[in-house]
Parts: C-alpha cells; structure tokens; sequence
C-alpha cells in the first residue's frame, strides 16, 4: 500500500502542476481578451465621441456659415433697398464714390453704370466748362463713357488742329507790343469787343471783315510737336507765318489759351455747339 502511495504521489504532483499550467493558460487567455475588449470598447467610445465631436463640429459651422450669408445678405444695401431706392442713395455720392462701386458686384454695377445716373454726373461735370469734347457727345454712348472720356480729355495738354478750327479765338495785343499795335486794338482802347481770329482745315487763318489789324494779308499757322524717348512731350508750340512761336495752355475750364510775348489768343466758350469740338478720338 504504501509502495502504491509512493508510486501515485509523483503522478499527482505532475496532474496539479498541469492544472495549474492550464488555469494559468485559461487565467492568461482570459486576461488578454478581457484587456483586447476594454482596448476595443475605449476604441469605440473614442470613435463615437470623435463621431460627435466632428458631427458638432460640422453643425456649428454650417451654423456660422448661415449666419454668415444672412448677416451678408441683409448687410447689402442692394438687397435691403432694392435697386430704385439704391439708385437714389447713388445719386447723393460724387462720380469717384459710384465709380468705385461698379467694382463690388455685378448687381451693383448694373444699378451703378445706369445712364439715368450718370447723365445728372456728366452734367455737374460739365457745368462752367468752355468746352464739351466731341467724344463725350457721340451718339449711342453711354453716360458712363461719356463722362469718363471727358475727364481723359481734360487731362490733354496737347492743341491740335480740331481745337484750332472748332473754335473762335479772341486775340488781344499785350502790353509789351508796340504802341502802334496796341493803338488799333479796341480792347485796348476801350472802343469796341475783342478782335477774333479763325483757323481753318486749310492750314489758313482769317479774321473778321473789319477788323483794322488784319488788313486782309494772307496767314497760315502750323502746329509743332515733338517727343522725347518715353513719349513725353519735349516741344509743342503753335505759330502764326513768321511770327514767334506761342506756348500752349489747357485751363481749369477746358478752355484753350495761345501766347507769346507780343499777343494772345484765347478759344471762345462754346459748351451749346451742337456735337461737342476737339478730336474724335482719344489724344496724348
């Protein structure tokens, strides 16, 4: 018996240690899948809270962006007021205000080039203004263009032979020329109105019938140009036959003055001649 208990002990030894192997295995494998599940549910929560932060995260901005458009929307005097009444708040605004607002949108450019506002502006343009460039008066132009090629052509310094012949010319003696002159020059004796000159396509000048200076001798005039390299006016003058060369002066008032030291010529308003004066294209 007991040589039988010695024989079983070693076997119960071996049958305990690989119950305790295999509770250690089932103890291990317990471990890791009960560690893989709380691993996979912290996943899952992480990806839902992820899910409904980036949910939130969208709504909030689709919010923010609809308030954006609303507040843009009602933010817009265009919209707010409507095209008749915005037309009305344009008209209050100096041209350089509307012309800046042709570049905010295509619905404010339509209100903004309208030809009913920009008549009113091309007429405050021209009000006290000797002259009306040709250009401005095209017909089929519309007001916006008419008023913007008559601020590119009062910016011209340069006289050429459209200004001469469209307009009459006052000539005055100065001071400086001799007494003989002066003495036959009604402005300066105080006997009648300023002598007039008139220059034609010809290339000739006339005056009137009885004008006591002009003596009925034949003039022709020419108008001298020249430019440097960066196409700068270096020289521009007109001149009369022999007679000294006269400088060239655009004035505030779109009108024209000629002159040397011995005389004077200043253009005539004419801002009512029917088709405007000057060339009929854009000149330097």
């Amino acid at each position: 018996m007991e040589l039988v208990e010695r024989a079983e002990r070693p076997l119960k030894l071996v049958e305990v240690g690989l119950n305790s192997c295999r509770n250690a295995a089932v103890s291990s494998e317990f471990g890791v899948a009960r560690e893989r599940k709380k691993e996979g549910e912290n996943q899952t929560r992480k990806a839902a809270v992820s899910c409904e932060f980036g949910v939130a995260r969208e709504r909030k901005k689709e919010g923010e962006n609809n308030r954006e458009k609303k507040m843009k929307r009602w933010s817009d005097p265009l919209r707010v007021f409507g095209p008749d009444l915005f037309l009305l708040i344009l008209q209050r605004l100096d041209a350089h205000s509307v012309a800046r607002s042709l570049l905010v949108s295509r619905g404010w450019r339509r209100v903004a080039s309208s030809d009913t506002l920009w008549a009113k502006k091309c007429e405050e343009l021209w009000l006290g203004k000797a002259h009306i460039p040709r250009m401005s008066m095209v017909k089929g132009i519309s007001k916006l263009s008419a008023y913007s090629v008559s601020i590119m052509d009062s910016k011209r310094t340069r006289i050429l032979r459209d200004d001469l012949c469209d307009h009459a010319w006052e000539f005055r003696f100065k001071k400086t020329a001799p007494p003989y002159w002066l003495n036959l020059d009604p402005s300066w004796r105080c006997t009648g109105p300023p002598m007039h000159r008139y220059f034609h396509p010809d290339g000739t000048q006339t005056a009137d019938p009885l004008d006591g200076v002009w003596g009925g001798h034949e003039s022709t005039y020419c108008i001298v140009t020249s430019f440097v390299d960066d196409e700068k006016i270096r020289e521009h003058y007109v001149r009369i036959n022999r007679w000294p060369r006269m400088s060239v002066l655009r004035k505030e008032d779109w009108s024209w003055e000629l002159a040397n030291q011995l005389y004077w010529y200043a253009s005539v308003p004419d801002a009512n001649k029917e088709g405007g004066t000057g060339p009929m294209f854009l000149v330097r």
